[in-house]
Order: C-alpha cells, then sequence, then structure tokens
C-alpha cells in the first residue's frame, strides 16, 4: 500500500470524527429512527449512547490507522474495504435522506465528504489489483 493510500485513509477517519461531531450538533439521535435505537442499546440516555459509539469508532478508526493500516499488515486492505463500505453507505443514506426530506439533515455535509473519499480509495485499490493481476499474468507467461 502506497504513502498516498494511507494518508487518505487517515483524512477518511478524521472526516469520519469531524461528521460524528457535525451529526451531535444536529442532535441525530433525536430525529433518525435507527440512531435512536443503537443509542438506546449503549445507554438509557441517547445523548449519552451517540458519544460513545461515536467515539468509540473514533478510537477504531485511528487504531486502524496506526497498526494495520500505516504497518502494512497483511489485513490493512481488508480493513480499509471494510471502511469504504461502511463510508459509502453512510454517504448514500445521507444524500438520499436529505433529498428526501429536500433540507439539510444532520451529517450530510461531512457524509458527501466520506462519500467522495471512499469512491477515491475503492478505485485506488481496484486499480492496485488490476496492476498485480498484469504483473501476475505477464510472470507466468515468462
Amino acid at each position: 500500500m502506497n504513502s498516498k493510500n494511507k494518508i487518505v485513509f487517515l483524512i477518511l477517519v478524521i472526516v469520519q470524527g469531524l461528521h460524528s461531531v457535525e451529526e451531535y450538533i444536529g442532535k441525530f439521535w433525536e430525529i433518525f429512527p435507527p440512531a435512536r435505537f443503537i443509542d438506546s442499546l449503549i445507554s438509557e440516555n441517547l445523548e449519552t449512547g451517540f458519544i460513545i459509539i461515536n467515539i468509540g469508532f473514533f478510537i477504531f478508526g485511528i487504531w486502524c490507522w496506526f497498526f494495520p493500516v500505516l504497518r502494512n499488515y497483511n489485513y490493512a486492505r481488508r480493513i480499509i474495504w471494510f471502511w469504504i463500505v461502511i463510508e459509502m453507505i453512510n454517504g448514500i443514506g445521507h444524500s438520499f435522506w436529505a433529498l428526501y426530506e429536500r433540507e439539510y439533515v444532520p451529517g450530510i455535509v461531512t457524509a458527501l465528504i466520506l462519500l467522495i473519499l471512499s469512491i477515491y480509495l475503492m478505485r485506488q485499490l481496484l486499480s492496485i489489483n488490476s496492476m498485480v493481476n498484469e504483473k501476475n499474468i505477464s510472470l507466468k507467461k515468462q
């Protein structure tokens, strides 16, 4: 994995943290029923549940960057794919919700940034896979 993709992944994690802040300011747990349900699993106080979940997710992201991604562990690509899928769902979900409501919804601004970053990372990983497959094919021919 090249250093540019590692930096983009770190930016993705940081933007996810900003996304949580944007949702917190908009009191996401009060207006989005799935968030209410998930937050209630953690705490009777939905705001507290939201904070715990989002801080935990951010810490997990930083851990992912510091260990598997930064150090090129063999499962780093799978970790990045996990984040790509989560952030694509997040970006698309917020976009459809905002279109449905025809107004600002908490998290939409940063969700769009997360969607762009995740698409970029996906394209990078797919192009790396393509290059590796081409090298393997040319090596087998020799």
